[in-house]
């Protein structure tokens, strides 16, 4: 079994860590490769960079199907491409943050999400009601440190885990969602920091594409989810046509 884990964005740096948090958890036999694309945003902090690190995405999809993966994980917290992504791999894609809330809504009967900064939370709250997740989701809080800070900035621990006790406390919530891929290695320290479970959307999308695949559930190919109508395209995206 093959699992293509992709870093929409572009620092190698996440993408090695987000593809160690996989390999953690993925089950014997189970081969997991984490890329970033060729183009695109450093990091995913706006509805601009999310809308431009979607071509390049996709052009990871598309090698995938190539090269025989049998399923894919999308690694940010914005679940960018999804639907496109799905069009046109044959195995299961989810995303991170709808792994993560589905998670987080057996485990009780809320959940909080700590994100980034404090603009991204708007999108968290819209896949919470996208997804049907609204009425578990208990709030989403920022801990005001940048996606590419996560490595560099040295109190960048002790702040996402204040955070997410500070999410617990407010919100009486039953689990802490991490609402990024570059939160990823944190998940264990601040669960047993906090003592409530606290999910990675990572791993829990490795897991889901994982267990999908033995059941042997893929898309049916029917409808909104066909493989999409060949057709030109112009200019930097000639590539994608077909």
């Amino acid at each position: 079994m093959r699992i293509k884990i992709v870093n929409p964005n572009t620092t190698l740096t996440m993408t090695s860590k987000i593809g160690a948090c996989a390999r953690a958890v993925a089950g014997p036999g189970t081969l997991i490769e984490a890329v970033s694309p060729d183009m695109g945003p450093a990091s995913i902090e706006s509805h601009y960079d999310e809308a431009l690190s979607v071509p390049g995405l996709l052009a990871e999809i598309v090698k995938g199907e190539q090269s025989g993966f049998d399923g894919y994980v999308i690694a940010c917290f914005g679940d960018p491409g999804l639907e496109a992504a799905r069009e046109i791999a044959r195995g299961p894609v989810i995303g991170i943050a709808e792994a993560a809330m589905h998670l987080g809504s057996f485990l009780g009967r809320s959940f909080s999400v700590v994100t980034t900064l404090e603009r991204s939370a708007g999108r968290t709250w819209e896949l919470a009601e996208k997804y049907g997740m609204a009425r578990f989701c208990k709030g989403v809080h920022a801990c005001e440190i940048a996606v590419l800070a996560l490595d560099t900035d040295p109190d960048a621990r002790k702040v996402v885990t204040e955070t997410a006790l500070r999410a617990v406390e407010i919100d009486k919530s039953d689990a802490v969602l991490l609402g990024c891929a570059g939160m990823a290695d944190l998940c264990q320290e601040i669960s047993d920091k906090i003592g409530v479970p606290v999910i990675d959307g990572v791993a829990a999308a490795t897991l889901l594409v994982e267990s999908m695949l033995r059941l042997g559930l893929r898309k049916s190919g029917r409808g909104e989810f066909a493989t999409p109508i060949p057709k030109v395209y112009s200019g930097i995206l000639s590539a994608f046509g077909g």
